[in-house]
């Protein structure tokens, strides 16, 4: 299949940075890379002593016999003349723009005129998808001072009002070892939070070049930060190593956290582990009238997931539940409903994506509850990530009829991928199933999570034992290794 297309329109350097640094990326992520030349620098990784903008007229001609791409970077675009014949082109295009402009050198300098400026923001700035500025950018671009968070917003806020796209206001936390970005399109808005212990100069560069390649490989823009931000991390990290160089997302110490605020960012909740040995097969019953079955033949966990009950009977039901967990010591964990679960002191609480926009983490974390949470993408993990929680489920994993999914199966490649960047607990779930289960469990999981697996089976006790056998057989050879 033909890999993607992607423009780096951007700076040709003496140093690793600009055109050099983008394709290297791109070469990373597979996906087939053309450049723009809008400028041959001089620089190091202090300063940029000289700059010899190309021709306007070489520049269409660039863009003339290139094929067309399916997202573009946008790095240094030079004086007016050069911004004159690349907003022709973005206004005939109709692909994924990713604007990182170079508006100061590496020595603070401004590249840009106060016509230059007015340009890029009337002419640039409303045809690109994600505006990525730093925050001595955005001060530079909007004439204005940046000292909190609360600047940043406001900024944000400014930037977006010239057209539709989206920003990124790169920024650090001068109060801890983390950096803390803010995004924003208008509808929504987040802080991506890392721990950075490390600088690396050319750090926006291949943020902006990781972003553009995902969204070429079909990456959600939300997706596409993530990952862009944990690639960053990663080749921070590993500095001169050369043996992931064609690898990707490879540590627990590279995956961001999304919050609402800064402060949460950097202020977050501590859940307990679980019983790891429990965990191990956990199967998803809709009443109480599974547990008494399934507790009885020997299952340690279960999560009861009850819909279409309310008030005393939706009560009833979880307070039954609790008890006979209690009556066999096993696990329980509620799905959806934390505060009746916390009355009745279940063994945890199990939340979806969109019932962490209502339920209290902080109330869950003081009761001393434990927490799972469902993700289903990259943008979901750093979402969950960021409460510490005691299990993170990801799926599906394969191709599912037990509820209606806006997911795309994930398969085991993705899996095994998503158990390198968590160092919480991982439990997989979604279309897993006897024949498939192996292959699960050859990912390093520590739980499997199934429905109709179990309770659509001719014999729901038998099936569940069964998967309940292999699990343990699989962690307790692990265990051995």
């Amino acid at each position: 299949m033909k890999k993607p297309i992607v423009w780096t329109i951007a700076e040709l350097s003496s140093g690793e940075i600009g055109i050099q640094s983008d394709i290297k990326v791109f070469n990373t992520f597979e996906v087939e890379s053309y450049s723009v030349v809008t400028a041959i620098t001089a620089q190091n990784s202090h300063k940029v002593p000289d700059i010899t903008f190309t021709a306007s007229a070489v520049i269409n001609a660039q863009i003339t016999e290139l094929e067309k791409p399916k997202s573009i970077k946008l790095g240094m675009l030079g004086p007016m003349s050069i911004m004159q014949e690349i907003s022709s082109f973005l206004k005939r295009y109709n692909g994924y723009v990713v604007c990182d402009p170079v508006i100061l050198s590496l020595d603070g300098v401004p590249l840009l005129n106060w016509d230059d400026k007015n340009y890029l923001i009337e002419n640039i700035i409303p045809y690109v998808d994600l505006l990525i500025l730093s925050i001595l950018e955005v001060e530079e671009l909007l004439d204005c001072t940046i000292k909190n968070s609360t600047d940043i917003e406001k900024a944000a806020r400014r930037l977006l009002n010239y057209g539709k796209q989206s920003v990124l206001i790169k920024g650090r936390n001068g109060l801890s070892r983390c950096c803390q970005d803010y995004w924003a399109d208008g509808k929504q808005q987040y802080w991506i939070t890392i721990d950075s212990r490390r600088k690396n100069h050319n750090s926006g560069n291949i943020l902006s070049a990781t972003i553009t390649a995902c969204l070429a490989l079909g990456y959600s823009l939300s997706d596409a930060l993530v990952i862009g931000k944990s690639y960053v991390s990663q080749e921070t990290r590993v500095a001169c190593q050369t043996a992931i160089q064609h690898n990707w997302l490879t540590s627990h110490e590279d995956l961001p956290w999304i919050t609402k605020s800064a402060h949460e960012g950097v202020n977050q909740p501590n859940f307990p582990q679980c019983d790891l040995e429990a965990l191990a097969f956990c199967p998803i019953v809709n009443s109480s009238y599974w547990l008494e079955r399934l507790f009885v033949i020997g299952i340690q966990t279960i999560q009861l997931r009850i819909k279409g009950l309310q008030g005393k009977e939706l009560e009833d039901e979880i307070r039954t539940g609790v008890e006979i967990a209690q009556k066999y010591k096993a696990k329980l964990f509620i799905n959806d409903h934390w505060e009746l679960a916390i009355r009745y002191n279940a063994y945890g609480i199990h939340l979806g994506q969109e019932d962490l926009i209502s339920a209290d983490c902080k109330a869950i974390a003081q009761a001393g509850m434990r927490l799972g949470i469902s993700t289903h993408s990259y943008h979901e993990l750093a979402r969950a990530y960021a409460l510490r929680p005691s299990y993170i489920a990801y799926g599906p994993i394969f191709p599912t009829t037990s509820k209606q999914m806006f997911f795309a199966p994930q398969g085991t490649s993705n899996l095994k991928r998503c158990r390198k960047l968590l160092k919480c607990s991982l439990v997989a779930i979604g279309g897993i199933t006897i024949d498939n289960l192996l292959s699960v469990l050859e990912c390093k999981v520590d739980g499997v999570a199934v429905i109709s697996a179990v309770l659509s089976s001719i014999d729901p006790e038998q099936a569940a034992l069964k998967f309940l056998k292999i699990c343990k057989q699989a962690f307790s050879l692990r265990q051995k290794q």
